[in-house]
């Protein structure tokens, strides 16, 4: 027996490609709005409430405005705005991060999708945190490169444009003001107790990202090394199946590699890195901010609130 699904805001980029990873499915019935009705309110409402599972991929407040409709109690919402991620109320889409995250996405009616930035970011300041390596008063500082897919229609037009401008073919760094809308959900859902500095960073490839964040262990407790960290992202990560810490590089091998940010495109995957040294340790998190970083997050909660394995349709 299949389950109906309604995409509120299909025509987007996340909509999109939630609506690829359906294609090979026969669990799911999507309901599909009229293209002259896609912004009418009892229309949409009408297809909310018609639904067992709503993913919501619009602006803010028009999120908000679709959860009031919901006038059904059988209608699950997966919302892959920044409306609800600071929300207690709401799971927060990151399973792997503990049990209790997991245990709250099947359960619940109301689950928040991560940000890309911020999937990145918690899946290493979490951990962190969580198992005592800092305190939650540290000065964490990050950094990220990012395809440019994120960046909405109007910017994937410009970068695609035969009229690109010329600063275009540069990364590009943005949100300087340290005002990023993620922002709050790094820290809250991290365990900060202050906001992280955030320096993103655009780039001319369509996605993919890499989030850096550059520990110096002085700062530490002695007894930290990379290698314990990276041991407890291994046990932290031991039975995630889209989450994969990376083998830990000698010093030589860290000289040849490069650590390209757009190697997952088109997969729904993360990678987690430990390089550096004991004294300056640098931790790096790899994903497709269109895939583990959206829509992919999108689905695989879905498959979890399904009760289902919550790789079907991703891998």
């Amino acid at each position: 027996m299949s389950v109906k699904i309604y995409i509120d805001g299909q025509e987007g980029t996340t909509g999109l490609k939630i609506l690829e990873r359906f294609e090979n499915r026969n669990d799911v019935e999507i309901l599909r709005i009229s293209e002259e009705k896609r912004k009418d309110s009892a229309e949409r409402a009408k297809f909310i409430n018609m639904s067992d599972y709503t993913f919501l991929c619009l602006p803010d407040a028009a999120s908000r405005e679709a959860v009031s409709f919901v006038d059904n109690d059988h209608v699950r919402i997966i919302d892959a705005s920044t409306a609800h991620r600071t929300n207690p109320a709401w799971a927060y889409g990151f399973p792997e991060l503990s049990q209790a995250h997991r245990d709250k996405i099947k359960t619940s009616n109301r689950v928040a999708v991560p940000g890309c930035y911020a999937s990145g970011f918690t899946s290493i300041v979490y951990p962190l945190v969580s198992n005592g390596i800092i305190p939650d008063d540290f000065p964490v500082f990050a950094y990220a490169t990012s395809g440019y897919s994120g960046a909405g229609k109007k910017a994937i037009a410009v970068y695609e444009s035969d009229e690109k401008p010329y600063e275009y073919n540069s990364p590009r760094q943005y949100a300087l003001s340290q005002e990023h809308k993620h922002l709050p959900e790094m820290q809250a859902v991290s365990g900060l107790k202050y906001k992280p500095m955030f320096n993103p960073i655009i780039c001319d490839y369509y996605s993919g990202m890499v989030v850096s964040v550059p520990i110096q262990s002085r700062q530490l407790d002695k007894n930290i090394t990379a290698e314990k960290i990276h041991e407890m992202y291994s046990k932290h990560y031991e039975n995630a199946k889209l989450v994969k810490v990376m083998p830990l590089m000698s010093a030589e091998e860290q000289k040849a590699f490069f650590l390209a940010s757009n190697t997952l495109s088109g997969f729904n995957k993360m990678q987690v890195f430990v390089f550096g040294n004991d004294e300056q340790i640098l931790l790096c998190s790899r994903l497709d901010n269109l895939g583990k970083g959206a829509s992919g997050a999108a689905v695989q909660c879905l498959n979890i609130m399904m009760g289902i394995d919550e790789t079907t349709g991703l891998v």
